[in-house]
This record gives structure tokens, sequence and C-alpha cells, in this order.
């Protein structure tokens, strides 16, 4: 883990606003600090794949590295925010094992030879707005909006593990991996107090997503 976030020392409001664009360029220009956990697929071998089926692919890897960006800073601006300092350290790990996903999704990007979505600074601009509201309303939604998120990023991904060539195995593996974090992320968050929100709020979520899906597959 990173020491940034095991250091119990104090942060100056100047401090923390540097450590916070810090972590916002990392995440948006792909270099972030990872658990240097294995990469799911490193002794696959690559697929054949037609240039539709890899564009295919690559447009789907790229929604799903957008999203790990928007998880970036939907954590970054709940962290702000938020009244506990328990709380903010459960943050801190989240993004840190969310940033393993930002890494591999990039890297699978490189292998298909296609590019991250122009529009990661407008993904993150609104989801550390998100964030930072949801943190300010208090802690029990923040963890609302955590476990919704992600149950509505497992629904997601497991549309995408049908949607991918069927001989694309290496996406297919990283997809896999991150569904089963992303599950550990919702339970911890329902176990940690998070309220159900309500069912308008859902419905704008996956409005919001959808759009987002729709935008970053082709750009």
């Amino acid at each position: 883990m990173s020491s940034r976030f095991t250091n119990t020392r104090c942060f100056s409001s100047s401090d923390r606003f540097c450590l916070g664009v810090d972590q916002a360029l990392r995440a948006i220009f792909n270099n972030p600090e990872t658990t240097s956990r294995p990469y799911p697929v490193d002794h696959t071998r690559e697929p054949v794949l037609t240039i539709a089926e890899r564009q295919h692919s690559s447009g789907l890897m790229r929604v799903n590295h957008a999203g790990e960006v928007c998880a970036q800073a939907l954590y970054h601006g709940q962290s702000i925010t938020s009244h506990c300092r328990k709380m903010k350290e459960k943050m801190h790990q989240a993004v840190i094992e969310e940033r393993d996903h930002l890494e591999w999704c990039h890297r699978r990007i490189v292998e298909l030879h296609s590019h991250t979505s122009y529009l990661n600074f407008l993904w993150y601009l609104g989801s550390f707005a998100i964030g930072l509201t949801a943190g300010l309303i208090g802690d029990s939604w923040s963890l609302g909006f955590i476990a919704e998120t992600e149950n509505q990023v497992i629904q997601h991904l497991e549309k995408h593990l049908m949607l991918l060539p069927l001989q694309d195995k290496k996406s297919y593996a990283i997809l896999k991996k991150m569904q089963s974090d992303e599950e550990q992320h919702k339970n911890h968050a329902i176990e940690a107090g998070a309220k159900t929100l309500p069912r308008s709020i859902k419905k704008l979520m996956g409005i919001l997503s959808a759009i987002m899906v729709k935008t970053a597959y082709r750009v």
C-alpha cells in the first residue's frame, strides 16, 4: 500500500489540495499508484482478432477504463467531505484497489492498439462533483452511493463479459477479476451502513452511466 495513505501525520489544506490534484492527474493520464497485484492475464497468449473484433474489444475496455476514472473521482470527492476518519481510510483503501483496475484496463487497451477516452477529464470532474455532494449529505448516504455505483458496475461488467468476442480471453479475465473486486466493495459498503438510495436517484445514476458508456465506447 502506498505510504501516502498509511501515513498518520496531519496534512495542511494546501497539502491535501496538492495530493488531490496529484491523484486526479494520475487517474486521468494513466499513471496510478497501484497495489502491484499481478496483471490477471500475464501468461495468456494474445488472441487472433479481426479488425472489427479488436475495435469492439478496445471500445469495451475503453468504457471500463473510463468507469474506473469515474470511480477514482467519486472516492476522492467523498473522502474530502466525509465526516468520519474511519470512512476516509476505507475510501482510500478502495481507491488503491480500484487503481489496479485502472492500470489493467489501460494496459489491455494498449495491447489492443487503441486509446483511452479523450473525455476522461470530463468524466473525472462530473464524478468528483457527485462524490463531494454525497459526502456532504452524510456518510451513510455516501456509502449508499458507493453500494449502488458498484451494483451498477457489476451489472455493466456482466453485460460486457457477454459482449466480448469469444476468443478475447485476456479482456475476459480482466473484467472477471474486476467484477469480483467490485462485489467485495459493494458488500463492504453495505456492511458499513450504506443507506438504500431512492429509486429516482438510482435511475438518474443509470442514465448518466449510459451516456458515459455510449460516448466513451467511441471517443
